[in-house]
């Protein structure tokens, strides 16, 4: 490999991507679908479509990315999910 190739390791820090982190949303038998929903719409700035697809993959695979993106804005958001009562963490 020539020293002018990158690897895809060193595309994707240039574009950030690395540095990135994930909210992981995950199943309960406490919440319906509706707080779900509304929570995510509120939280993370999905559509309803969004968040209405994230509660399904949630409840049928027991978790889900729900946002993605630095620290820094994907704290104040789990927070958010944490206090409606949903149970999700940064990863």
């Amino acid at each position: 490999m020539s020293t002018k190739e990158k690897t895809l390791e060193d595309l994707l820090a240039d574009e950030g991507l690395l540095s990135q982190n994930e909210i992981v949303l995950y199943n309960d038998d406490v919440n319906t679908f509706d707080h779900v929903i509304e929570t995510l719409i509120y939280a993370c700035d999905h559509t309803p479509e969004q968040a209405e697809q994230c509660s399904i993959l949630v409840h049928y695979k027991g978790k889900c990315t729900v946002k993605t993106g630095v620290y820094e804005d994907l704290e104040p958001r789990c927070s958010m999910l944490l206090q409606a009562g949903l149970s999700a963490e940064i990863v």
